[in-house]
């Protein structure tokens, strides 16, 4: 064991450990959840760190040979993160606003490059967590600007896998878009349509979905680096501060600007607020879809049974041969999950004080989880039921063929009292709509009314002449 001290006292840090004192405090503070921070903030904190370093080192602030330490330090991190991932580790939910988790990067970086400079760990003279890693720096402007890189990177593999699914249903909607099908309203049969629209309507609420995530996840290029505590910008000169985010910008490929206002981009969270309204619009589009899946696939005898979806495995422990929709379940239960991160987020946000927001762990952790999962679920969805999903076409054609919802389409021609009448009739007797009126109206007339094209088609009834039944 080694002897580390801070403004508190001292305490016993593990001999052979990266971090220091600010991290095992940490660590024995807030064992209120196993999940550490992500991995990716992590990441992009170290780099961060070396934009720093190489930004202070260009101002004459930091001597070459801290820079050079620090640089080689922050390298061998990134390039061997896997060896040092137990050193970088803060709980995921944790008070001080990110503190621990940008203390925690700043002691495993100075003890590496002391290591590396042949000094002792914990020794810090020749490279000091604060004095020479954390330099024109405080945690409310660098552990915000690295969870914006987080959660673009996170948000570009959520858009890759929104863009996959929707590519999927486009897939659907054209191999169908012929395939007749009764289209229902408030769960009662409606009029017919086609399971090309069913599926292109899910293709653009998709769609719809991707755009808005990729416009809030844009707003997150603007960074609050070179606000340091409170947006005034104390302890870093403005030389640093016109550097600090191109040298950024230089080693992580992200096209980030540096915001007008360092004073409200270091106190306010909105941007994370929508990003989750988005992600929280698809989540809700998702249990839509889902639950339409389900429902259109129940069955097999005794329910709508219009689409078959993969069977994927057993579906119960009592009833031989039960097969459920387990994909569709997932997905929805996801995007619950995602609603209730969302009622977090807007809650934290909403809690910040005065000049600094404290809640930022929990809505990244929640952010960042949401992103994940949804990712996730969407490829479990393409993959394990898209792809393998069949219309059952004669089906579809027998119910559309018997629903009294047909007697719409005769409005234009015989009225909508008429039509109402026969609708009641059909429903009555369970006879068709071509049976009932077998007799009244000639069969090519009555055919060619009721053609597929015509059902589907908004001018089909632009020049409709009323038909006199006999």
């Amino acid at each position: 064991m080694r002897i580390e001290s801070d403004s508190l006292g001292t305490k016993a840090v593990e001999s052979s450990a990266y971090y220091g004192i600010h991290t095992q405090r940490a660590r024995e503070n807030f064992p209120v959840t196993d999940r550490h921070v992500d991995f990716l903030l992590v990441q992009n904190l170290i780099l961060v760190k070396q934009a720093c370093a190489n930004a202070n080192a260009k101002t004459g602030r930091l001597s070459a040979k801290k820079h050079a330490l620090i640089k080689q330090a922050c390298e061998r991190l990134l390039n061997e993160f896997d060896n040092f991932a137990s050193d970088l580790s803060t709980p995921a939910i944790q008070g001080g606003a990110g503190t621990s988790t940008n203390m925690n990067v700043n002691e495993v970086i100075a003890n590496l490059a002391l290591e590396i400079g042949g000094a002792k760990k914990g020794s810090y003279q020749l490279i000091h967590p604060n004095d020479d890693v954390n330099m024109a720096q405080s945690t409310n402007d660098v552990y915000p600007t690295a969870g914006h890189m987080t959660l673009i990177n996170r948000t570009s593999d959520l858009l890759a896998a929104v863009a996959k699914t929707a590519a999927s249903f486009l897939k659907l909607a054209d191999k169908h878009r012929y395939t007749i099908k009764m289209g229902r309203t408030q769960l009662e049969d409606a009029v017919p349509t086609t399971f090309g629209k069913e599926f292109g309507a899910y293709y653009h609420l998709l769609m719809r979905d991707y755009r808005r995530i990729e416009q809030a996840a844009n707003a997150l290029l603007t960074v609050p680096l070179g606000g340091t505590a409170i947006g005034t910008s104390i302890c870093a000169t403005p030389e640093y501060c016109a550097l600090v985010v191109k040298e950024l910008r230089h080693l992580s490929g992200m096209p980030l600007i540096q915001a007008d206002d360092l004073s409200d981009a270091v106190q306010n969270t909105d941007s994370y607020v929508n990003l989750s309204a988005a992600y929280k619009t698809l989540a809700c589009d998702l249990i839509k879809i889902t639950n339409d899946l389900r429902l259109l696939g129940s069955g097999p005898q005794a329910g709508l049974h219009e689409l078959d979806l993969p069977k994927v495995q057993a579906g119960s422990s009592i009833m031989p041969g039960k097969v459920n929709p387990v994909i569709p379940e997932v997905v929805a239960q996801v995007s619950f999950q995602v609603i209730g991160h969302d009622a977090a987020i807007s809650l934290a946000s909403a809690s910040g004080q005065l000049e600094l927001n404290a809640f930022e762990p929990v809505m990244f952790d929640d952010l960042f989880n949401g992103a994940l999962m949804m990712t996730e679920a969407l490829a479990t969805l393409r993959v394990n039921c898209l792809e393998g999903l069949k219309v059952n076409e004669e089906r579809c054609q027998q119910m559309a063929a018997h629903s009294a919802g047909l007697a719409t389409a005769l409005a234009p021609y015989i009225g909508y009292q008429k039509a109402a009448v026969l609708a009641k009739e059909a429903v009555a007797t369970g006879k068709t709509i071509e049976k009932l009126l077998s007799g009244q109206i000639s069969a090519d007339i009555l055919q060619d009314i009721l053609k597929p094209e015509k059902l589907i088609n908004p001018g089909a009834y632009d020049k409709a002449q009323k038909v006199n039944l006999r």
